[in-house]
């Protein structure tokens, strides 16, 4: 069995179920360990990331001999829940040239093709750059283990093992949750001399986001992304029958593309409804954010990867974004060029889940050639 698929079974094994998601999760403390043994016995300097306790990430470091660029390679450890899931999550299973388990798709199979490879090049001879193989907690909920790294470690370029289908994922859409609390006056719902109906006046904002988003679905569109999105996808006020609801509170969603100002959107949106609607009045309350990203199609790392997949695939590899966020945002954030790329299959967060192992081998070949035609 090639090193990557044995490795990818033994992580699917270490339940390393999100207790952001799911309390009572698991965490990722047993699959770091593992991780961080496996590296070791490979002669990487380990490094152990737990500032929030129980919640570790792992960076595993292969000096260059100098000279050369850094790469990092990037991962998480974490998945969804185990619940609801057809058969036993938890034992992997090789059929039809697939494994299924939770997590061979999203993203222990990344882990294990990062990690192989970078075991190969490493064994292979020494390289003149820093390999650096970040085993990452929390990225299914807020991504804790990223930014926790690169409060540490930095490269010269980075690489996201996430399922990609083969394909060279170089821009995502990002999002901001906003909370809105429209303020009515409580008063009982016999005196409505009193009261101001919290509710009520929340439908103008409604009416209001619905508009904002024909507005997004007709405007300009990112030539990879397509267009920004917004929806309303929480909302909670009224305390009884009989009573007049002090407050609404809305959660919206708002996707985004790069280049967008979704703050200043929405706090005009709501201003005009202030200054229109009697009665209206609001508390904004902005909540987490996440930027977009997009690559420099002319950076070293992604030409690099693009001429190494077309060698790996036996074709020009496909170009894609992604419309959820990734960690690559971070990572170019701290000024780190980057791309990803990652394994075909399918079932992220469903009830089966499944990896196809040629695209395993394949991602492997093309992480160890980048690897080397990067850092030698």
């Amino acid at each position: 069995m090639p090193d990557q698929v044995e490795l990818l079974r033994r992580l699917i094994v270490l339940d390393s179920v999100n207790p952001d998601l799911v309390p009572g999760g698991s965490g990722e403390a047993a699959i770091a360990d593992y991780c961080a043994g496996w590296l070791a016995e490979r002669g990487f300097e380990i490094t152990w990331l737990e500032e929030r306790p129980g919640r570790p990430s792992v960076v595993a470091v292969a000096r260059g001999s100098g000279g050369g660029p850094a790469l990092m390679l990037n991962g998480h450890l974490d998945t969804v829940t185990l619940a609801g899931y057809d058969g036993d999550p938890l034992a992997p299973r090789v059929e039809d040239g697939r494994l299924y388990g939770r997590g061979a798709f999203d993203m222990k199979s990344g882990l294990a093709a990062m990690m192989t490879a970078a075991a190969r090049a490493v064994a292979a001879g020494p390289l003149r750059g820093d390999l650096l193989v970040c085993c990452v907690a929390d990225e299914e909920h807020s991504s804790a283990g990223t930014e926790e790294v690169l409060r540490g470690f930095s490269a010269d370029a980075a690489i996201v093992t996430e399922p990609s289908h083969l394909e060279i994922t170089l821009a995502h859409k990002g999002f901001a949750w906003f909370d809105v609390v429209v303020e009515g006056v409580a008063a009982h719902g016999s005196r409505p001399d009193l009261g101001v109906d919290a509710i009520a006046k929340a439908g103008h904002f409604l009416v209001a986001i619905e508009e904002w988003g024909e507005r997004l679905a007709a405007g300009p569109a990112h030539p990879l992304l397509g267009r920004g999105s917004v929806h309303a996808s929480l909302i909670r006020g009224g305390e009884e029958a009989s009573s007049y609801p002090a407050a609404c509170r809305i959660t919206v969603e708002r996707r985004t593309v790069p280049g967008e100002r979704p703050e200043a959107e929405l706090a005009a949106i709501l201003d005009r409804l202030a200054a229109t609607v009697p009665g209206f009045a609001y508390r904004l309350e902005p909540g987490l954010r996440r930027e977009p990203f997009e690559a420099d199609r002319e950076a070293a790392i992604v030409r690099t990867v693009l001429a190494q997949a077309e060698q790996v695939l036996g074709r020009p590899p496909v170009i894609r974004a992604e419309p959820f966020w990734t960690d690559c945002a971070l990572l170019a954030g701290a000024g780190i060029p980057c791309l990803l790329v990652g394994v075909d299959g399918g079932g992220a967060h469903a009830a089966t889940e499944w990896v196809e192992l040629d695209s395993l081998d394949r991602l492997t070949e093309l992480l160890t050639r980048t690897i080397w035609e990067f850092c030698s």
